[in-house]
């Protein structure tokens, strides 16, 4: 496992949740945690793959029905107290790519239509993750006596806050454009 793979703690943590299959794993990256966190099944079979030799996780017996072999996986104790290592761990990598503040950064280049356009893009995707962050913490609220529910409830409420910041951020380089 690659010390900076941080997609093997992604799928360890879904795993220490659920045994699931690679695809059901992709599923649950390309939700909630899309917010904050991605994955591509490019990244994530080759994980899991690499964490079995590693002992970290183990396939369970597969599934034929349907036609499709579906191979589910259990994260072992190895791999839970692998999790918990990084968990413990103080150092994260929080780092910030946009690629609207990169355009941004050189819209001097072309026209400032062009700019006001791309901030305009980036708020309008704002507001749609927005709502849906809302949807999930309404949902939430209502199943907070669930231990682990307070944590899936905080990174929401951090993305509510953060869209919010990002909205605001919009109309004030919008009005600065405009001037």
């Amino acid at each position: 496992m690659g010390k900076d793979r941080k997609i093997d703690m992604v799928i360890l943590g879904l795993l220490a949740h659920e045994d699931s299959t690679g695809y059901d794993i992709k599923k649950k990256i390309d939700g909630p945690i899309s917010f904050f966190w991605k994955g591509s099944f490019g990244s994530i079979y080759p994980a899991l793959s690499d964490m079995e030799k590693n002992e970290l996780v183990k396939k369970l017996k597969s599934d034929n029905s349907g036609g499709r072999e579906k191979i589910a996986y259990h994260i072992t104790k190895k791999g839970t107290d692998t999790l918990k290592t990084w968990l413990r761990d103080e150092s994260a990598g929080n780092e910030l790519k946009y690629e609207t503040l990169l355009k941004l950064f050189f819209g001097g280049v072309d026209e400032k239509s062009v700019t006001l356009h791309n901030i305009e893009v980036f708020e309008e995707q704002v507001r749609q993750s927005l709502a849906v962050l809302k949807i999930y913490k309404e949902n939430l609220e209502k199943a907070l006596d669930d231990e682990e529910h307070k944590y899936y409830y905080l990174t929401v409420i951090f993305g509510i806050d953060t869209y919010e910041g990002y909205l605001k951020w919009c109309k004030k380089a919008k009005k600065i454009l405009a001037e």
